[in-house]
């Protein structure tokens, strides 16, 4: 069992920054996938970036140039910067991990505010 524990979301004006962190813990296994999706009201859930235990990482065309991704595998965590923030990104986060032969495990959601 793998269980994701994700903080970070919260509510910012259009133009500022946030930091998502999402600590892995239980049976994780090198190499795996750690990313973050979105969902907005009403649209699919969408990938925003991921980043492989070799440090691989892919972007969605909306989050190049202004989001990074980036893991400390120590620790099993994964985080989102997000800069330059549109009302666009808001949505409610996920955080999941990809393993070998496993189904994706998925965090319990944040949610992204961009609003003034």
């Amino acid at each position: 069992q793998v269980q994701l524990v994700e903080s970070g979301g919260g509510l910012v004006q259009p133009g500022g920054s946030l930091r998502l962190s999402c600590a892995a813990s239980g049976s994780i296994f090198s190499p795996n996938n750690m990313g973050w999706y979105r969902q907005a009201p009403g649209k699919q859930r969408e990938l925003v970036a991921s980043i492989a235990s070799g440090g691989f990482t892919r972007y969605a065309d909306s989050a190049k140039g202004r989001f990074t991704i980036s893991r400390d595998n120590a620790k099993n965590t994964v985080f989102l910067q997000m800069n330059s923030l549109k009302p666009e990104d808001t949505a409610v986060y996920y955080c999941a991990i990809w393993q070998t032969g496993r189904s994706p495990t998925w965090g319990q959601g944040t949610q992204v505010t961009v609003s003034s």
